[in-house]
């Protein structure tokens, strides 16, 4: 059986920050200094977690976080896996505007009007995407990219050569 684990020897300094920790405004700064004083008292993982409505292993992953960080553990981190990324990245954002200014009926598809599905189906079937998004990650894609999927919808232009004079008179 593995001996229980306890949170290293304090400072003053230290047990004077995680006091003050515990009137922050962040329950997670708050909770994290409960832990660690809990475990400087001398209290095993098991009975802190009964005593704060917690799982050993939140207890457990705090203390270690601890010994790693001191006293910055005390900031809640992002929660975004560090192995996540864009599906759809910088690389394509020329070819994706591109894409954007040509009807659908140019790749072969029945419509004229590009829909964010439609979008995700073309940039999968191109390469551009590991899967097939959907078309909110296609918004939010395009939004990080800079491209605003209202005008996106108005790129289009017709081949024909007498469009723009066909337009200004309003019969195109």
């Amino acid at each position: 059986m593995k001996p229980p684990t306890f949170v290293r020897t304090l400072t003053a300094a230290e047990r004077q920050q995680l006091q003050a920790g515990l009137r922050a405004a962040e329950a997670f700064t708050a909770r994290r200094c409960q832990i660690l004083l809990a475990s400087a008292d001398g209290q095993p993982a098991p009975t802190i977690a009964r005593n704060l409505h917690c799982a050993v292993g939140t207890v457990h992953y705090a203390l270690r976080a601890f010994q790693r960080e001191a006293l910055a553990c005390l900031q809640e981190k992002s929660s975004r896996p560090h192995s996540a990324r864009a599906f759809l990245d910088e690389r394509f954002t020329d070819a994706l505007k591109d894409l954007l200014h040509h009807s659908p009926r140019s790749l072969g598809k029945p419509t004229s009007l590009w829909t964010l599905d439609l979008v995700a189906e073309v940039c999968h079937s191109k390469g551009w995407t590991p899967r097939q998004l959907t078309g909110e990650a296609i918004r939010l894609a395009l939004q990080r990219l800079g491209i605003r999927w209202r005008r996106a919808k108005h790129w289009i232009t017709s081949p024909d050569p007498a469009y723009a004079r066909k337009k200004k008179l309003g019969i195109a």
